[in-house]
């Protein structure tokens, strides 16, 4: 049960390890690019080319939708990135339960979007664990974690290592369930990452440049960190911290440091609308901006 690409690794893992998958959920097909046709999730895809048979509930409140989910008589459910939300009755339908592949060191960051959010508190790791689903947001006890360090990967890159550790994980503690009896979860450390709002993009100067070059590093690939130069947004995919000082949102040289409010903030890898991603050097080419140039 999962729909992102973040889900494929755990479903191609758990085919080539022998699994008879019965079925895989994922949402439905939305509208998406610029025609707005209705697109297939990466999961309904994998599926697919898998000779997996696809269910594609809009939720899980009609009784048709339960007794569909019940009768493929499952021994276990994995969900990792599905986005709906489980009843209780349907989590207690396959026989182990349902599991799930959730991208944090729980309690730390349970709910929407714990990667982005691991990134943007500055946390030094971040991890996977496999933990039994219960009615409450990712509260369930944990049966296997491993951790990771985040360094500076952005959270695209942390979540496609997440992904494929997540898959190893499962297929592991799938491989003799009985050797992983579930721990429920401490009280203490427990923290929630809420959904990423496209206001947070907006890349605010009066912050350290700190917190906003671990912005960068969140929303690349999306939503995307962007700053605003005479009217024109530009997205910014990476960028350095540098010792240097000004009035905060101004360049302070000729080669885009930009002042924040503690510290200066040089964009590396930049993205004007309508183009392909280049360097900071490169922008500067076609498009000066010198020293003393206030950012919208």
């Amino acid at each position: 049960m999962g729909t992102p690409a973040f889900a494929v690794p755990a479903l191609h893992a758990l085919s080539a390890a022998g699994h008879d998958i019965v079925a895989a959920y994922t949402q439905p097909p939305r509208p998406a690019m610029r025609g707005k046709q209705p697109q297939r999730s990466a999961v309904h895809l994998a599926a697919e080319a898998l000779g997996i048979a696809v269910m594609t509930p809009r939720d899980f409140r009609s009784d048709t939708d339960r007794q569909a989910f019940a009768a493929h008589a499952a021994d276990v459910a994995v969900v990792a990135a599905y986005g709906l939300i489980l009843p209780a009755a349907v989590l207690a339908m396959p026989r182990h339960g349902c599991l799930n592949i959730h991208a944090s060191l729980l309690p730390r960051w349970r709910g929407a979007a714990p990667i982005q959010r691991a990134i943007l508190a500055g946390d030094e790791q971040t991890g996977i664990t496999i933990m039994q689903m219960e009615k409450g947001l990712d509260t369930g006890p944990m049966l296997l974690s491993e951790a990771t360090p985040i360094g500076r990967k952005t959270a695209g890159e942390l979540t496609d290592e997440l992904a494929g550790m997540g898959a190893r994980l499962i297929v592991k503690v799938l491989a003799d369930l009985p050797d992983w009896p579930a721990q429920p979860q401490p009280d203490t450390g427990i923290s929630y990452a809420s959904k990423i709002e496209k206001a947070e993009a907006a890349i605010d100067w009066t912050r350290p440049a700190a917190d906003i070059e671990r912005a960068v590093r969140a929303f690349n690939p999306v939503p995307g960190a962007y700053l605003t130069l005479a009217g024109e947004r530009i997205r910014v995919l990476a960028a350095d911290v540098i010792a240097a000082s000004g009035p905060a949102g101004a360049t302070i040289d000729d080669a885009f440091a930009i002042a924040c409010g503690a510290g200066a903030l040089r964009p590396t890898l930049v993205q004007r609308a309508g183009k392909r991603a280049m360097g900071v050097d490169d922008m500067l080419r076609g498009r000066p901006v010198p020293a003393g140039t206030m950012l919208d």
